[in-house]
């Protein structure tokens, strides 16, 4: 019994702490990230993005979602919580208000075989990235 509730207490202490993907970093992820975003060029972070132009989104395992807008811009988002649990297998559930996603929303991952919630992420601001010469 003592075990669990110092396991708990552990698990709690780790959330309360805001862990992000840049204090944790991924080797593999942050590879795969670089050469998605090779010969791109960052843009000053967004709050929000606009969900109607996104085309698409990707997960790079236990680091970042990359959603794709228009005009091949990517925007990249590094979860200020819950990075580490991102595979890129998840299904990703968003429930907005309005058609923006923004740096305050969760997003919960869910197995795509059993369909059940097994995490959520709590995002951080969008870093747009676009080829040089694009707006």
């Amino acid at each position: 019994m003592r075990a669990i509730v110092l396991g708990l207490s552990a698990a709690l202490v780790l959330a309360a702490s805001g862990a992000s993907a840049a204090d944790h970093p991924n080797p593999e992820g942050e590879a795969k990230l670089a050469k998605l975003l090779e010969g791109r060029v960052a843009g000053k972070p967004v709050h929000c993005i606009n969900l109607r132009a996104t085309d698409s989104s990707e997960i790079i395992e236990g680091t970042a979602i990359v959603y794709k807008g228009p005009g091949g811009r990517l925007y990249v988002n590094r979860p200020r919580g819950g990075a580490d649990s991102l595979r890129r297998d998840d299904i990703l559930v968003t429930k907005t208000v309005t058609s923006q996603l923004c740096n305050i929303d969760v997003v919960t991952l869910v197995d795509p075989l059993a369909r059940f919630p097994r995490g959520f992420v709590n995002l951080g601001d969008f870093v747009p990235y676009a080829k040089p010469g694009k707006p």
